[in-house]
């Protein structure tokens, strides 16, 4: 059963892994998944970990990313998707979802959910999507205390406390890199900086902050889309595509419903459908009958 119902590798393990994985001068891929079975599917494929999007999240419950999530609903998400997977999970955590005492109690919360690693960010309450205009961040000193108290309540030093700062769109590059050191001296593991637009902005960060760094490869955003060995040849040590699978699959949902309302039947969709045997094997249906035949008493056809 090793593995079956929930992952084999404690969360402890994974933690570490990610550490070393920061550390290895190999770039570690961490695509979004907005479910626990897209997680499983990472994993199979072969990337370094999970990412758990705020603004996935927040628009699989019907709402835009502005901070109308809490706690509860991203670390029990979180915990869902932690739970089926060996790869260490990064999750968004917003703003710590209020002042510093939260913050602290954010990352609590997170590693009894079996999370890897969070990101607190330097935007005003409630925030936005970060390539959005109209942000604010809030004062480095007020960001600085944030940092402070989530590191403070680790109580894991594997757990890795990411730092994101807004403010390159914002105070400019300068001001970011600035924010980004003074982040890394309260105690950050790792630097994201949101809404860099080219391979220059990146390589600029790259030079002028000492701790490991994270590219967000959000699609129709402010960056340049590039790719991972690219990341890697300017020395950054992890890469997330937040919204990536949400966008293939509604596009994908989207596509199928309108066709099933215009011709009434879906049979002509059945080739761009994962087939029920392959969500079978994804599931690892035949190892449950290892544990109980009364669970898994039939065979798959081979048009399934």
């Amino acid at each position: 059963m090793t593995g079956l119902l929930a992952a084999a590798t404690r969360a402890a393990d994974k933690r570490a892994a990610f550490r070393a994985g920061l550390a290895s001068n190999r770039i570690q891929r961490f695509p979004g998944a907005f479910n626990p079975l897209v997680a499983k599917l990472i994993q199979e494929i072969g990337f370094e970990g999970v990412y758990v999007s705020g603004a996935v999240l927040s628009a699989d419950l019907g709402l835009p990313d502005i901070g109308l999530t809490t706690l509860t609903e991203v670390s029990g998400r979180g915990q869902q998707i932690a739970r089926v997977t060996d790869l260490p999970v990064l999750i968004d955590a917003d703003t710590g979802f209020g002042e510093p005492m939260s913050a602290a109690r954010t990352v609590t919360v997170l590693e009894d959910a079996g999370i890897a690693g969070c990101h607190l960010e330097d935007q005003v309450n409630p925030k936005r999507c970060g390539h959005l205009d109209g942000k604010a961040v809030v004062p480095a000193e007020d960001m600085v205390r944030r940092l402070r108290a989530a590191v403070s309540a680790r109580r894991d030093p594997d757990f890795v406390i990411c730092a994101r700062t807004d403010a390159a769109g914002i105070e400019g590059i300068d001001a970011a890199i600035e924010r980004a050191k003074a982040y890394a001296d309260a105690g950050a593991d790792l630097i994201f900086t949101e809404a860099l637009r080219d391979a220059a902005d990146f390589e600029r960060f790259r030079a002028a902050v000492p701790i490991p760094l994270l590219a967000n490869m959000t699609e129709f955003g402010k960056s340049e889309l590039l790719s991972a060995s690219t990341l890697e040849s300017i020395g950054y040590n992890a890469v997330i595509y937040p919204v990536s699978t949400l966008r293939l699959a509604m596009w994908a949902a989207e596509t199928g419903l309108r066709e099933i309302y215009e011709q009434g039947t879906q049979a002509g969709l059945l080739d761009r459908m994962q087939h029920r045997g392959r969500l079978y094997e994804l599931l690892q249906y035949q190892r449950y009958n290892e544990f109980d035949s009364e669970i898994f008493n039939f065979t798959l056809g081979g048009d399934q």
